[in-house]
């Protein structure tokens, strides 16, 4: 005998805002300023691009506490300005942004490693 489990009619709905939710958190948590009319989609890919972004600082020797800003204001005193996360202009669109990061993705990975 099998049983199968049933969602509720929304509760992919409510899940979906859930994960939002957490990646709003953490992007804000980043300095990363949104409108809360980003989709789903935008998120992720948002998230993605900063992941990469800091995998190059880290794997060209930057230090990410030091380079990330502090909540909403610029990092206090970077070791690399190539470090340092864009910041998103007001009413820029998360793609347009999405291609700033891997720019400083490019940039980044560019920096001599330190000894």
């Amino acid at each position: 005998m099998t049983s199968s489990r049933q969602d509720p009619p929304n509760g992919g709905d409510d899940e979906r805002s859930r994960v939002s939710g957490e990646l709003a958190h953490r992007l804000h948590a980043k300095g990363v300023a949104l409108t809360g009319r980003e989709t789903n989609d935008e998120l992720v890919h948002l998230v993605e691009a900063i992941e990469q972004f800091e995998k190059a600082v880290e794997s060209a020797g930057g230090d990410l506490m030091m380079d990330e800003p502090v909540g909403p204001s610029a990092p206090v005193d970077p070791d690399n300005r190539a470090f340092v996360l864009p910041r998103r202009n007001e009413n820029e669109p998360i793609a347009s942004f999405i291609e700033r990061i891997a720019e400083a993705r490019a940039r980044a990975a560019r920096v001599k490693r330190r000894a």
